[in-house]
């Protein structure tokens, strides 16, 4: 009889570790639930994001929303990364009839909740985050991830957050936009 179940959606080092050298047997869920289908992920220029921005504003006219993640809260002197208070101020002037939130960390709990209560009911076109959303959300109506900065991010948690997406019938998609 087992003593522990250790669950993980991504094969971080430690659970890969005590698989190989350790006594843990592992088992695969190699199929996505039925009538999901696969994410389309594609890289967007920093410097062209007209295509992407009319991606999202089509999606978000069917009805859709959208997760933008960011590196940072705001803007580092000594790191030059894409930040969720930038991002949040040109999104709210590129799509200005949207409803454009934000999300990091810094805030309060309730205010978290929320933030996060309105864009699981629909009422956030927009969401502009930090990886505080790369868990345990789950918004089956959210069909587009952009990943700002993606290079700052490794693979497995990018993987993580393009998994907000794509938990419904209806195609999703990611944006992997790396930093100027």
């Amino acid at each position: 009889m087992p003593h522990i179940l250790s669950m993980t959606a991504t094969p971080i080092p430690r659970s890969l570790a005590l698989t190989l050298y350790g006594e843990l047997d592992i088992s695969i869920i190699d199929a996505m639930p039925a009538g999901r289908k696969p994410i389309i992920t594609n890289i967007a220029s920093p410097n062209s994001r007209d295509p992407m921005n009319q991606h999202i504003e089509a999606e978000i006219t069917n009805g859709h929303q959208v997760y933008v993640v960011c590196p940072l809260i705001e803007s580092a002197s000594k790191l030059e990364a894409t930040n969720v208070e930038t991002i949040y101020k040109k999104l709210t002037t590129t799509f200005k009839h949207r409803q454009v939130a934000m999300l990091h960390g810094k805030l309060k709990s309730d205010a978290k909740d929320k933030i996060m209560n309105d864009f699981a009911a629909g009422k956030i076109d927009i969401l502009v985050s930090t990886t505080v959303i790369e868990v345990g959300v789950n918004v089956p109506n959210a069909s587009v991830m952009v990943i700002e900065g993606a290079e700052r991010f490794g693979l497995a948690q990018m993987h993580q957050l393009r998994g907000r997406v794509g938990r419904s019938s209806d195609q999703a998609y990611c944006y992997l936009v790396p930093s100027d």
